[in-house]
């Protein structure tokens, strides 16, 4: 981040960017967003802000967020940051796909494998669910899963996002098995309990949103974003200006410019209440 007495004015009639978190930053971990919240996503998008929903989700489990927060048109990145789509109810499905990262899951598929044959693994089948090795349980897996029978079957083709879960297996030992098997041609997050997230290289939420900043003609500085989890920490640090929720982890809270309450006490408010005041514009 640039130093503020360099930073270009931010006015009323400036745009800003951010980008927002879905879960544990703007839904409760039961499934719910605050009317709270809803009106004030809805009143800042109305104050010059683009508001971006910014997700580990696949397209099919963002969408129904996007729909619970009003947005019909504008940006949403999905899949930690390798799919970002344009919302536009004129066409099939709400959305067009705008950028699209792969990689080959092979390598990576089968070092963990070596490590973790019991785990469930899941590949992104975009737009639709996920091939999987085995059923994920309910709830965990937005979209259709597609079980395979030949393991092989989830390395053939380019992928935008694996996903990898040991029930069982400790946070802590997942951070020391990716050091330790050299996954380095992805980019991989690891989830609060037994659960890996990997994507193409040098791809994260940070890196779609920064590609959108580019396209939208915002400055670097009046950018802003929320989040809560490990795949948020390049996000908050790419940001403007940012805000881990209180219940991130504390690498999370350490890569943010600033910590706001929970998601239970929807803390994002602190900062989208700031978007909506032009009195308190100067704060950002």
């Amino acid at each position: 981040m640039t130093d503020r007495a360099m930073r270009p004015p931010l006015t009323a009639d400036s745009w800003r960017l951010v980008g927002l978190d879905i879960d544990g930053t703007l839904m409760h971990w039961g499934g719910e967003i605050a009317d709270a919240v809803v009106d004030a996503v809805e009143r800042a998008r109305m104050c010059r802000n683009h508001v971006i929903l910014a997700t580990g989700r696949n397209i099919v489990g963002t969408l129904p967020v996007a729909e619970t927060l009003g947005i019909r048109r504008g940006w949403a990145v999905c899949s930690n940051g390798a799919v970002t789509v344009r919302l536009n109810p004129r066409v099939p499905g709400g959305y067009d796909i705008v950028e699209k990262v792969t990689f080959n899951p092979r390598a990576a598929l089968e070092l963990v494998r070596e490590e973790l044959p019991d785990a469930f693994y899941a590949v992104e089948d975009l737009g639709v669910g996920f091939l999987v090795n085995r059923e994920f349980p309910e709830g965990e897996l937005v979209g259709r899963q597609r079980v395979v029978t030949d393991f092989d079957e989830l390395c053939h083709d380019e992928a935008t996002r694996v996903v990898i879960r040991a029930p069982g297996v400790d946070v802590s030992h997942f951070d020391e098995l990716v050091h330790r098997i050299g996954l380095n041609d992805v980019t991989y997050a690891v989830g609060w309990s037994a659960w890996l997230d990997l994507t193409p290289p040098n791809v994260s939420k940070a890196s779609a949103l920064e590609t959108l900043r580019r396209r939208l003609g915002v400055y670097p500085d009046h950018t802003v974003a929320v989040g809560d989890g490990n795949n948020d920490i390049e996000m908050l640090a790419w940001a403007g200006r940012s805000a881990a929720m209180g219940s991130a982890p504390d690498r999370v809270k350490a890569a943010a410019d600033e910590v706001v309450g929970s998601v239970e006490e929807d803390g994002v408010l602190t900062v989208l209440n700031r978007l909506i005041d032009p009195d308190r514009l100067a704060v950002l």
